[in-house]
């Protein structure tokens, strides 16, 4: 894996008003591990952000360059933290590494090819794991890890034991563990027509008739009124 050249900032001093401080200058805070106690830094955001560009993962080796006199270290990125609201950098972890000693981080799974479930039946693809979990030498990180998902029919599961094994890395997730599957198709929606016959109609409401006795004797007086008139 290539190494990209970040310089680093030794800085004095830590809490939240010195990390505003620094953020206003231009500068974001940042910590390095892995030597006898962490080491405040500072990197400059726009050069850390132009070096994680289209990585994905924890994969990028660092070539950490001090402003000032000092041995130049390894590094990875342990971690990334963003304002939720602008998005800004607002802190970086990184970890030194020594280039014969074993690591682990995480990678990027990226699916090859188009599943035969998909293009002959019209399934979905699901990538179940976006990240396995890798150990190797920090020079044989790779940059992702390619699953090929051609030959998934409808049901199908890719698992980690079928993924294509690397040189002097090893897979530290589960061998049974799902990456990808092949869903079938959704149902597609009924058309309007069909869901409204689909639908019960609701009960026609009749008005109330009048029990034949009732309707009789509420007559009776404009029968006998009928008669007299003709009788005169």
């Amino acid at each position: 894996m290539d190494q990209r050249e970040l310089t680093i900032h030794r800085r004095e001093g830590t809490g939240k008003s010195v990390a505003k401080r620094l953020r206003r200058g231009g500068q974001v805070p940042a910590i390095l591990y892995g030597g006898s106690s962490p080491l405040p830094i500072t990197v400059d955001p726009r050069e850390f952000l132009r070096i994680i560009h289209g990585r994905e993962g924890s994969t990028q080796l660092l070539s950490l360059k001090f402003d000032a006199d000092g041995q130049p270290r390894i590094a990875i990125i342990r971690d990334i933290q963003f304002d939720p609201v602008s998005e800004s950098l607002m802190h970086v972890d990184l970890q030194e590494v020594r280039m014969d000693q074993a690591i682990t981080v995480s990678v990027a799974v990226h699916p090859v090819g188009e599943p035969a479930g998909v293009k002959d039946q019209q399934g979905i693809l699901n990538l179940v794991m976006h990240e396995l979990q890798i150990s190797c030498l920090p020079g044989l990180i790779p940059d992702r890890i390619d699953a090929d998902v051609s030959a998934l029919m409808i049901g199908d599961v890719l698992t980690v034991s079928q993924l294509q094994a690397l040189a002097g890395v090893r897979i530290l997730n589960d061998p049974n563990q799902a990456v990808a599957t092949v869903a079938p198709p959704r149902a597609e929606e009924a058309p309007v027509a069909a869901v409204a016959a689909a639908v019960p109609a609701e009960p026609e409401v009749l008005t109330e008739r009048k029990p034949k006795e009732e309707a009789t004797v509420a007559e009776a007086p404009k029968e006998a009124g009928k008669r007299e008139k003709e009788k005169k």
